[in-house]
């Protein structure tokens, strides 16, 4: 018997009824009453055989389908696709309500739970703080292949979600009225409005629709977020006043996008700067409207109150003469911070700012040199408060502010350079070549690669000459690095801070990029002496299955360098490791994947804590959990022990970026969860396994990540032809042919799976609705351990020990959980459809045959260890929003079936191509995390 619905319950029902209404209207106003109740016509088909098992009901729908004109296909894709948008929103909205009640009822995942352990566990202040001031915690935005999201469909969709969420506070008839007229205006508005790119996406774009996520959340969310940890770690301890507690600067925002060159020939010195221009504009501007705003609203006077003299002092140098402010300093020194921020913006940008600001800058004031100087400025604004009765006029914005200048500085987010070992190599070749060396460097043993790098770092005089002529390759290659010296320089040393190195398999990888960095003036003085100092941290990105196993050694010799101690020294004593979920997924699948990171980060841990130098790992997550996706806090909390150490960046992609970001609200969740999932997994982990129980679990998932990645690439990479399998029976191609970002889908023009981008490999499975990255080969590395059983007892042992890795071991009840979702997403039945594409049936039905086993024995193996036939039992919530998509998902998966059919057959009409992409935005948005 299903529990009765809560009142966040009943009113996400009403609401996503409601927005269906609304969509409705809006396509009988639009697009005609016969094309409504084909649409209508569609759905009740599609949730009928939801309630009730239809058996017929795939004939019927795709009856109804075909005999849909064009334009009318396009309006279908359209319609199913917008409403997946509103109930994305309509969702949005009731997690932000769950979130709340956990909040005050202080559940695991949010900040107050973890204040909860600080007084529980009897932390004392000084614990707390070195904690704070020794972390980093930075979610790093990414550029992303399969992002389908439009900014001008956010800016609406953003709107709708503030009117359905004021809808429940209105008061009066009249208010009502005016709400749901807004609504029909912002659904109609969406209808309108283009849902596909006709262009494709340049670097520039990307940059831009990454820094409206700023606009819309980030610069208010992580402030508000900041300022409120201070002040409940201060209430804690009773520190408030002249004594309140200062929050260290642990929170940090990253970025790719303009810096990733690999695979990428888009990317190169001029995007460097054009994205290092426009964070900073951001940025400027946002500081600029709230002291523009601060101007207004600190009125004290000292006619009522003391002042300090330093806040006399900074007053004193404001242009402002109005007799009218004479008696109100605070005004007065705010006007002197905005006249020198703006001679700053101009200083640094080249230009005025956009911003309508009356700034009255004084011939005698001088543009700030960093956003320290900002910083100490609104320090004294702030202490000359809190020192005379004024504590409170703190919190509504100057506070905020303060934490957003210690967050973003001049620069916003730091921007990561990366790009492929290979490269590095062919630069490396050529540079020597030309500086008059006779070997060919690319052609060396490791062994003599590094006797070189370490040798040519050792000489004081450059292998580049400007009197050379070098390929464009090599240019390009040096450009992006004497730019981002010139960017540090200019907008400060976190502007730039990490060289990322994909496809690292050598050590060889690492001396590379120092002798680029060399080359570009960013390594000075001697190699291997105390006096060294390198601006770049190198940041080895280990991808593979085999990179990962060979990363400890890697590093190991990295550590045993003659020297490079001085190095790492200079660094702060730490060294950021990258690990790649997507590429290793994609090379031994999810089991085996996510068990070799595991394993990779257990000793890469124990090798830098011996050798005494602080160890960061850079998650490269992507939104699928064949990607390492999946919930955040759970994620992190399912680390090895020792491994966050309150030091911690991961990326954010795609549509997850647009899912998180797009409100303030849900911005500030999941900050929050990012936030608290650092400090519980440092300072209260949950894995707390003896050492024999660990070591007996570690050496099971051994053999069953051992199974699993037989099973995965047998079928993946040993099954003849099964690359043609995967090219015909996904929209793989469609994919790549949709305008969604500036790089390639494929790092080569192939068809094999080596060369294919791990992205659209996972995004492809997921829109015909296997997600067969998320899953395939546990069933069999299951069935395997328990078909080697003795007999019944020690069968039921093996299970109990699986029950038993669920209940105690945080990894492996995290991979249930994320497996148990993609499963809940998947649906053999919609695949099916998707294999007929397969025109050769010799082909088509074994691989899917074998697809299905597995799919059989994934499940048996999930209800074996959750002890529950249904899928997501233990989250009601998700399990239920799931459900509710499905009618709605079924039509776009055969819609987009029928109309690649077509286009693959020769049809030419645009408008087959354009309802394939509208489909595809459609689906992606209905399964939330597929990219």
């Amino acid at each position: 018997m299903n529990a009765p619905m809560t009142p966040a319950e009943t009113a996400l029902k009403e609401n996503i009824r409601y927005l269906g209404r609304i969509l409705g209207e809006v396509i009988k106003d639009n697009e005609g009453e016969k094309t409504f109740e084909t649409i209508e016509a569609i759905r009740q088909s599609a949730v009928k055989f939801h309630r009730e098992g239809d058996q017929e009901f795939t004939q019927k729908l795709d009856s109804l389908l075909k005999e849909l004109t064009n334009s009318q296909t396009i309006a279908v894709a359209r319609a199913f696709s917008y409403f997946k948008h509103l109930v994305n929103i309509a969702e949005d909205l009731y997690s932000n309500y769950q979130y709340r009640m956990e909040e005050s009822a202080e559940a695991p995942g949010g900040v107050a739970n973890s204040m909860r352990s600080f007084k529980d566990e009897k932390l004392e202040l000084k614990q707390i703080d070195d904690f704070f001031k020794s972390a980093l915690i930075s979610p790093v935005l990414t550029a992303h292949p399969t992002e389908v999201q439009r900014k001008s469909l956010l800016d609406t969709e953003q709107v709708i979600s503030s009117l359905l969420a004021n809808k429940a506070q209105l008061m009066s008839r009249q208010e009502t009225e005016k709400n749901s007229r807004m609504l029909y205006a912002a659904v109609t508005a969406l209808w309108q409005t283009r849902m596909l790119r006709f262009d494709k996406l340049t670097v520039n774009n990307e940059i831009d629709n990454a820094l409206s996520y700023y606009r819309l959340s980030l610069l208010d969310a992580i402030p508000e977020l900041l300022q409120d940890l201070e002040q409940d770690i201060g209430d804690l301890f009773g520190k408030t006043g002249s004594e309140r507690y200062q929050l260290p600067s642990f929170l940090q925002m990253g970025s790719w996008i303009g810096g990733d060159r690999d695979g990428n020939p888009n990317v190169n010195a001029a995007t460097l700067d054009m994205a290092t221009i426009q964070q900073s504009t951001v940025a400027f501007e946002h500081y600029l409207r709230e002291i523009s705003n601060l101007r207004k609203e600190l009125t004290p006077t000292t006619r009522l109150v003391k002042v300090s003299q330093a806040l006399l002092d900074l007053a004193s140098t404001s242009q402002d003469q109005s007799p009218h402010r004479q008696d109100e300093p605070y005004r007065l020194a705010i006007m002197a911070v905005m006249g020198r921020l703006s001679l700053s913006f101009q200083n640094l940008i080249g230009s005025e700012t956009s911003l309508h600001i009356e700034t009255n800058v004084a011939e005698n004031l001088k543009p700030y040199a960093s956003a320290d100087e900002l910083l100490a400025d609104l320090n004294i604004i702030a202490n000359s408060l809190i020192e005379n009765h004024g504590e409170l006029l703190v919190y509504p914005r100057l506070g905020k502010l303060i934490k957003a200048v210690e967050t973003f500085g001049f620069h916003l987010a730091t921007i990561d350079l990366r790009q492929s070992s290979d490269v590095h190599e062919a630069v490396l070749k050529e540079l020597f070549v030309n500086a008059g060396y006779s070997f060919d460097y690319a052609a060396l043993s490791e062994t003599e690669k590094v006797n070189i790098l370490l040798e040519e770092l050792r000489q004081p005089r450059l292998l580049f000459s400007p009197f050379q002529k070098y390929s464009e390759l090599l240019q390009t290659e040096m450009n992006v690095i004497r730019k981002a010296r010139e960017v540090r320089a200019k907008f400060g040393n976190r502007t730039v801070r990490h060289y990322i190195i994909s496809h690292t398999e050598t050590m060889s990888d690492l001396l590379e990029v120092a002798l680029l960095q060399k080359e570009a003036g960013l390594l000075r003085g001697a190699w291997g002496s105390a006096s060294v100092e390198m601006e770049l941290n190198i940041v080895p990105l280990f991808e593979t299955i085999e990179d990962l196993r060979n990363a400890p050694k890697i590093m190991s010799e990295w550590l045993s360098l003659l020297g490079i101690r001085h190095l790492i020294r200079y660094q702060g004593n730490e060294q950021e490791i990258m690990l790649g979920y997507s590429d290793s997924n994609k090379d031994g699948g999810f089991l085996t994947s996510n068990w070799e990171l595991y394993k990779a980060e257990v000793y890469l841990v124990e090798l830098f804590s011996q050798a005494d130098v602080r160890l960061r790992l850079f998650h490269g997550r992507g939104g699928a959990v064949g990607r390492g996706g999946g919930p955040t806090y759970q994620a992190i909390m399912a680390q090895p022990l020792g491994t966050v150490a309150g030091q911690i960046r991961l990326t954010e992609q795609g549509e997850i970026i647009a899912n998180k970001f797009s409100d303030p609200k849900v911005a500030r969740r999941n900050l929050e969860a990012f936030v608290a999932a650092t400090i519980d997994a440092s300072l209260f982990p949950q894995d707390q396994l003896p050492k024999t129980q660990r070591r007996a679990y570690e050496m099971l998932m051994d053999q069953l990540s051992a199974s699993a990645m037989h099973a995965y690439r047998d079928l993946v990479y040993e099954t003849p032809r099964f690359a043609e399998y995967f090219f015909s029976s996904t929209p793989i191609s469609e994919i790549a042919d949709l305008n969604l970002g500036s790089r390639p889908a494929s790092r080569k023009s192939t068809q094999r799976i080596e060369d294919l981008r791990a992205i659209p490999w996972g995004f492809s499975w997921g829109q015909c609705r296997l997600l067969l990255p998320g899953w395939y080969g546990f069933g069999s590395a299951i069935d395997d351990y328990l078909s080697a059983s003795k007999d019944e007892t020690d069968k039921e042992q093996r299970i109990h020990v699986l029950r038993d890795m669920l209940a105690a071991w945080p990894l492996f009840k995290t991979l249930i959980s994320n497996m148990d979702m993609m499963l809940a997403k998947t649906d053999l039945t919609i695949a099916a459809c998707y294999s007929e594409l397969v025109q050769d049936e010799t082909l088509r039905t074994p691989v899917f045959e074998r697809i299905q086993k597995e799919h059989a024995l994934t499940n048996q193996a999930l209800n074996l260890i959750l002890q529950n036939t249904e899928r997501l039992a233990n989250n009601p919530t998700l399990a239920n929003s799931i459900k509710n998509r499905l009618p709605y998902l079924d039509p776009l998966n055969h819609l987009q079936v029928a109309l690649i059919k077509r286009h693959r057959s020769g049809e030419t009409d645009v408008l087959v191509k354009r309802a394939i992409h509208l489909t595809i935005n459609g689906i992606a948005a209905g399964l939330r995390n597929t990219g």
